[in-house]
C-alpha cells in the first residue's frame, strides 16, 4: 500500500501547477573595458586585479604592443597595450592595468577605462563575421542594458601573441 501512496504522491507532484520547470540560463561574468571607444568584454574568471598605479620597465627588441614588464608584489609580469595590439593609435592618457591569469600565465593589459562587471547569458554571444581579420575577438553581443555592443576578447589568442 505504501508503494501506491508513492505513486500517487509522484503523480500529484508532477501535476501540480505550482511546480514550474525553470529553464537554467547559462551565463558568464564579463569585465567590460574600453579601448579607443570599443567596449571589450573579458571573462571575469581571468581577472586578478585592476591597477591604476604601476611602473613599467621597458624591454628592447619586443613588438611595439609589448610595453615592458612590471613588478607586482615580487612577480615579474609582461605588459601588453591592447590598443596597439588592436592596431589603434597609442594614447597619451594614463591607462589602467588589468592583470590576467590565464592557464597559470600572468599578463597585464593596458586599457583606457574599465566600465563594469556584467553577467551575460551565453546565448547572447554571437560569433564574429567570418570575413573579420581580427583574431583577438571571439564573439560579440548587444549589451542587455541597451548601452551598445561588446566584443569578446579571446584570451587564447591574446596569450599566444603576448
Amino acid at each position: 500500500m505504501s508503494a501506491m501512496k508513492e505513486d500517487v504522491l509522484f503523480q500529484v507532484e508532477s501535476d501540480n501547477p505550482a511546480v514550474v520547470d525553470e529553464e537554467v540560463v547559462e551565463s558568464r561574468k564579463y569585465l567590460i573595458f574600453v579601448v579607443d571607444n570599443l567596449r571589450i568584454g573579458l571573462d571575469a574568471e581571468y581577472v586578478v586585479e585592476i591597477l591604476n598605479s604601476y611602473t613599467v620597465t621597458y624591454l628592447p627588441m619586443m613588438p611595439d604592443y609589448i610595453r615592458g614588464i612590471f613588478n607586482m608584489r615580487g612577480q615579474i609580469i609582461p605588459m601588453m597595450d591592447v590598443r596597439l595590439r588592436l592596431g589603434k593609435m597609442p594614447s597619451d592618457q594614463q591607462s589602467l592595468l588589468v592583470v590576467l591569469n590565464y592557464d597559470n600565465i600572468q599578463l597585464g593589459i593596458l586599457v583606457d577605462a574599465v566600465e563594469l562587471m556584467l553577467d551575460i547569458p551565453n546565448e547572447l554571444i554571437m560569433p564574429i563575421p567570418a570575413q573579420s581579420t581580427q583574431k583577438l575577438v571571439s564573439g560579440m553581443c548587444s549589451l542587455p542594458d541597451g548601452s551598445g555592443t561588446m566584443l569578446v576578447l579571446d584570451c587564447d589568442q591574446l596569450m599566444e601573441h603576448a
